[in-house]
């Protein structure tokens, strides 16, 4: 648990999948910054899909924006999402609210996980 809200667990990340030339992906930006300040127990990414293929391969981003949130090295969330403010705040409630909620059997997905911790929040 968290100890500045113990309503949500510790080592929430949530990475927002993007495109520089994606004009949905631009405006939302300023929604998910509003989220991250709700959020400051959270680790809070903007990544750029071209700019950081590497990282991402071998997974594809084809839908704009996409969201990967994780709890620990657990994913539990990996997908597009409408770009409203309301909805991906309530999506990191229900996938973060409960310690029993199941992780993604994904193992790119979790992988990726692995590599943004070690290579961007150490």
């Amino acid at each position: 648990m968290n100890p500045e809200n113990p309503a949500l667990p510790a080592s929430i990340l949530v990475v927002c999948l993007c495109a520089e030339w994606c004009g949905v992906c631009r405006d939302f930006r300023s929604r998910f910054e509003q989220v991250q300040a709700r959020f400051p127990q959270a680790q809070f990414l903007w990544i750029d899909v071209e700019d950081e293929a590497d990282l991402l391969h071998p997974l594809d981003v084809e839908d704009f924006p996409t969201l990967l949130l994780a709890v620990g090295d657990a994913p539990r969330f990996f997908g597009p999402v409408p770009p409203q403010l309301e909805m991906l705040e309530r999506l990191i409630r229900a996938q973060t609210g409960s310690a029993g909620a199941p992780a993604l059997a994904n193992q790119p997905v979790a992988e990726l996980v692995a590599r943004i911790r070690a290579s961007r929040l150490d």
